[in-house]
């Protein structure tokens, strides 16, 4: 009964609440909490603190979710090593990314050498698809300037240039490069804390006593980009992640070696699983 129990915590934990729980696990809201309190009767411990419809992870709650976490990985892994017994023939890899151009470009070279293993693939600044590895959401995440972690192993992806792109009326609309000193008193939209590419062209301008106006602050590029296109500000884009549009351009920053570094990262407990293995000995370079 106890691996039941686990199972149920572990989901109510993971979806944050005992509906979309039940939802995942496809058994009923009274069954999910009577499980729950069971365990944690049993144990004599509270597991979540409970305000109204809301739950919150108490302190060892959070200590056997993590451990749940890793049971939960391990039987994961447990069913893709039986699989590599059947040729990769099942299995899911979950990716995180910090964006669509090098995920796809890995996607596609893994999908056509093992194309019945299905591809989840979840997109997140870098601090989050760095939790998301951490809290084994994630099998490999495709991230930029990782922290440094012992219980991650990273590996060089990428290397790319940071270009600012304008609107079709801004003076640089007509310009092959610009100068940084350039950028003083530009209005700015700027992408969300925990962007790597905000941080690089951020700590450039700082270094050299440049001063930006910040008009937005938005967590998507897709947004960014709109806002740029109605005239709002510029904006700061790694280069290859750049789409060409009628109405914007990129500009290169001739006189900067403003980059972006993106590494791949996974678990280093997991290193020898099935999706680690295939991934990362036959890895697609990025263009």
């Amino acid at each position: 009964m106890l691996r039941s129990e686990l199972r149920s915590f572990h989901a109510v934990a993971k979806h944050n609440g005992f509906s979309r729980a039940g939802k995942v696990l496809n058994i009923s809201q009274p069954t999910l909490s009577t499980q729950v309190k069971a365990l944690e009767q049993r144990y004599g411990v509270e597991l979540f603190n409970r305000i109204g419809r809301d739950i919150r992870l108490t302190v060892p709650g959070h200590e056997l979710f993590e451990i749940t976490s890793r049971l939960t990985q391990a039987e994961r892994d447990a069913e893709n090593l039986l699989d590599t017994f059947m040729g990769f023939h099942s299995g899911t890899l979950n990716l995180a990314a910090v964006g669509p151009f090098h995920a796809t470009d890995m996607i596609v070279a893994f999908k056509q050498k093992y194309p019945l293993i299905d591809v989840e693939v979840r997109f997140g600044n870098s601090s989050r698809c760095f939790e998301r590895i951490l809290s084994f959401d994630a099998d490999v995440g495709i991230i930029a300037e990782v922290p440094q972690d012992d219980r991650v192993t990273t590996l060089p992806y990428s290397v790319h240039d940071v270009v600012t792109f304008v609107h079709s009326q801004h003076p640089f609309f007509q310009r092959d490069s610009i100068s940084i000193s350039e950028l003083e008193g530009e209005r700015i939209v700027r992408r969300e804390t925990g962007s790597t590419t905000r941080i690089a062209i951020e700590n450039e301008l700082q270094n050299r006593g440049i001063s930006v106006k910040t008009v937005l602050e938005m967590d998507s590029r897709e947004a960014i980009w709109k806002a740029v296109e109605q005239g709002l500000g510029i904006g700061f884009v790694a280069d290859f992640e750049f789409v060409a549009h009628p109405n914007l351009r990129a500009i290169p920053i001739a006189d900067a070696k403003v980059k972006t570094n993106y590494y791949l990262a996974y678990l280093t407990e997991r290193a020898q699983s099935q999706n680690h293995r295939i991934l990362l000995q036959g890895r697609a370079q990025p263009h």
